[in-house]
């Protein structure tokens, strides 16, 4: 059945959100640097997993630097934390992405471990964010779990990682081949109406409370949108914004599919 969205052409979305920080700006330099690398030299260059809001960044910094080489894989077509991937034509490099298998020991009473959980226990061993890629939790088998690493911190992760949270469980590294086909996550997609497309009002009904508190939110610091950090509370929000809000998740908007009889606008969106 279509959705909303199918019905309605796509409204605009955000453009290039040049470097907010001094961070964002290395990322962009050390990205050109490896485009330079890779063509000098004509061999393969890769970066540690990015998120989106880094993609992007490094998006630029290869137009900025005149490559067309390049892509981006996270060990599976829909993973969200990606490689950036320079390739020039005639080079060869094995794309370092490994898998991790986690299975729980987990007792019947016990709550098995949720996303955040994984991530809490790998923070745990000194895992840097940017040596980790997705973590899947598998639905045809609960209580396993496949995460996507850098080669040397899945090793570590297979001998050091023994338990998550109170969880005992075993990880070893596994040939991608081994991986079972990953199904893209089921969408709870919900609609909602809103006086404007500000971010308040917007933040207001994903969240289900008043714009005061949507505001206290942001001017708390608490909001992001695109991993970039809100600062008014009256800022424009676009189609495909992804909003995380601490504390309290993380949304994406997926379409404005027109306005209520009240002429107010519609929103449709879905919560991670």
């Amino acid at each position: 059945m279509a959705r909303s969205s199918d019905l309605v052409p796509q409204a605009s979305v955000r453009g290039f959100v040049p470097p907010q920080t001094d961070a964002e700006r290395m990322l962009m330099r050390h990205a050109e640097d490896l485009a330079r690398t890779a063509d000098a030299r004509g061999i393969a260059r890769y970066s540690s997993f990015l998120s989106d809001r880094e993609q992007a960044l490094c998006r630029a910094a290869m137009n900025r630097a005149g490559c067309s080489c390049y892509s981006f894989d996270g060990g599976y077509p829909e993973a969200e934390r990606r490689l950036l991937c320079i390739e020039p034509e005639d080079s060869w490099g094995e794309r370092p992405i490994a898998c991790v298998r986690i299975v729980c020991r987990a007792v019947a009473s016990a709550a098995l471990p949720q996303h955040k959980d994984y991530l809490g226990s790998l923070t745990g061993l000194n895992i840097r964010r940017e040596g980790l890629g997705d973590i899947i939790l598998s639905d045809q088998h609960p209580g396993t779990a496949y995460l996507f690493a850098l080669p040397a911190v899945a090793q570590l992760i297979a001998d050091e990682l023994c338990e998550i949270g109170r969880i005992s469980v075993s990880a070893e590294v596994i040939d991608p081949q081994q991986m079972p086909q990953i199904t893209p996550p089921q969408r709870n997609y919900c609609t909602a109406t809103v006086s404007s497309l500000r971010l308040d009002a917007v933040l207001a009904a994903m969240l289900k409370c008043s714009r005061g508190t949507a505001a206290e939110l942001i001017a708390a610091g608490r909001v992001e949108v695109g991993h970039v950090p809100a600062i008014s509370a009256g800022a424009s929000v676009y189609v495909q914004d992804i909003f995380t809000i601490r504390g309290k998740g993380r949304f994406q908007l997926t379409a404005l599919p027109g306005k209520s009889k009240k002429d107010r606008q519609i929103i449709e969106y879905f919560q991670y």
